[in-house]
């Protein structure tokens, strides 16, 4: 039985961040995002009472603070830049229910893989001394990502059902690299959505 839908919501990416001491000096970087508008639509088909597939296209766009600083005897570097990113993702889930179908409320866990793009754009220096590298106007990156998700899917009438889902995608961190030092963790985004899901067969 095939399914299909669309949901929306918000969207939080996590931060990140480094301090690195030396004999010359002491550098920090920092980046700090906002939260963001998010959109999942998807198509599937239910294989059984307790699992579906699911194809999805995920995107969503969030505000960005990038700040790196260096001081030694001899200097002091520093820049604050504020940017746009847009993430578009192709992923790939299974949906496992803790319910059969024909039940109302029935809440599931999935799991799935496929690629995100992150694009980055610049919206204003906003402060900038010394010789630090400044991130380009733009960067983009495509890298391997992995999705889990719980949600619940309550059913109304004629195929119709309302969904929420919460999810995290972890993926690599473009965004980390182009702090000076550099940050070292992945890159999560957190997305809680609302939408609704239509059986394209009747119960």
């Amino acid at each position: 039985m095939p399914f299909f839908g669309g949901a929306a919501g918000v969207a939080t990416l996590s931060a990140d961040g480094r301090a690195s001491v030396s004999a010359d000096g002491v550098a920090v970087s920092v980046y700090s995002p906002e939260n963001g508008l998010a959109v999942n639509l998807f198509v599937g088909i239910h294989l059984a009472d307790y699992v579906s597939l699911q194809g999805n296209y995920v995107g969503n766009t969030n505000r960005l603070t990038l700040v790196s600083s260096a001081s030694s005897d001899r200097r002091i570097a520093f820049y604050e830049q504020e940017r746009t990113s847009v993430q578009h993702a192709a992923v790939a889930d299974l949906l496992v229910y803790f319910r059969e179908r024909g039940r109302r409320i029935r809440p599931y866990l999935s799991f799935g893989a496929g690629l995100v793009r992150l694009t980055s754009d610049v919206v204003e220096l906003k402060s900038v001394r010394g010789d630090l590298t400044v991130p380009a106007p733009r960067f983009a990156s495509t890298a391997a990502a992995l999705r889990v998700a719980v949600g619940m899917d309550v059913a109304m009438k004629r195929g119709w059902a309302v969904r929420y889902t919460f999810s995290e995608t972890i993926s690599g961190n473009p965004i980390s690299g182009q702090l000076s030092p550099a940050g070292q963790r992945n890159l999560a985004n957190f997305q809680n959505l609302f939408g609704v899901v239509k059986s394209l067969s009747p119960r």
